[in-house]
């Protein structure tokens, strides 16, 4: 049975699982977080961070992944920072599984957002603070 997999299939298919394992876990509770507020909360700016969070969706993916690089490259805002808490260039992880597991759950999160988004709208508020009582 294992036969119709070679060990080199094995490993792109582990590698695959654990990218996408860890951009979930990584992304999710941030997802949970923004899909809540922008179902429940009014506030200042939301309609610019429901654009902000579809942005990947709009752009194409080369721009996404070159925004990416720009940002957490050795020059960008989070690659200094990182840079200057770590000591360790955030560029170490852009080209190994740790930086395909941040393109894929930036690239998912809007997809997360939405569906979470969605679900929280269809939940009545009263049945919310019905339960918030018991």
């Amino acid at each position: 049975m294992t036969d119709w997999l070679t060990p080199e299939e094995w490993n792109a298919v582990a590698l695959s699982l654990r990218v996408s394992l860890w951009a979930t876990v990584v992304s999710l509770p941030f997802g949970i977080f923004i899909a809540y507020a922008l179902a429940r909360w009014r506030f200042p700016g939301r309609q610019l961070l429901n654009g902000l969070v579809h942005l990947p969706l709009i752009l194409p993916p080369v721009v996404t992944g070159y925004l990416l690089l720009r940002t957490f490259g050795r020059n960008g805002h989070f690659g200094l920072f990182w840079a200057e808490i770590t000591g360790q260039p955030f560029t170490f992880f852009a080209f190994r599984w740790t930086g395909a597991a941040l393109a894929a759950g930036i690239m998912a999160f809007p997809l997360m957002v939405r569906a979470i988004r969605l679900s929280v709208e269809a939940v009545d508020p009263r049945l919310e603070q019905a339960a918030a009582t018991l």
